[in-house]
């Protein structure tokens, strides 16, 4: 069973998720299809397909949250030092073209958000970043064509 990195928060995050959906969702839901049987003919009730298509995708996201949480190997980046890129680590880049600088830290794929500067280890920058370190130029291949990076600075907080 191959383990999944991931930070305490995005542990946290899921456990949360995971329980809000068994205690909040699925009695809800069990509600929802409660009365809409109520309502009469199951064939033509709308509110009935509606209510199961939603427990269906509840119990789907219950069981891969559950999944998840057995393979997850809780890292904390706080407790990781070095100087070189790794899981936990947040690297400042400089584009090599334009001297715009951006900031990601490298966490699970689960957590990842690029809007909050996070990024999954599994994307394509953070794996042209793994192992490298400050001073280190790296190429990128992204959508937009491939990009070079200088990398400026790795720390783990």
């Amino acid at each position: 069973m191959e383990k999944n990195p991931i930070t305490p928060a995005g542990a946290t995050k899921l456990r949360e998720e995971l329980h809000h959906r068994k205690t909040v969702e699925r009695p809800a839901i069990v509600n929802q299809v409660a009365t809409a049987r109520e309502l009469g003919d199951l064939k033509e009730n709308a509110e009935d397909h509606a209510a199961r298509d939603k427990h269906g995708f509840n119990e789907g996201r219950i069981r891969e949250i559950e999944d998840k949480l057995a393979r997850i190997e809780v890292i904390d980046p706080s407790k990781l030092s070095g100087d070189r890129v790794a899981f936990g680590a947040t690297v400042r880049l400089s584009n090599t073209d334009t001297n715009e600088e951006v900031r990601y830290q490298i966490v699970g794929l689960d957590e990842a958000d690029i809007k909050q500067g996070t990024i999954s280890i599994t994307s394509p920058v953070a794996r042209s970043l793994l192992g490298k370190s400050a001073g280190d130029e790296v190429k990128i291949r992204t959508p937009a064509g491939e990009r070079s990076y200088e990398i400026l600075e790795v720390e783990f907080k």
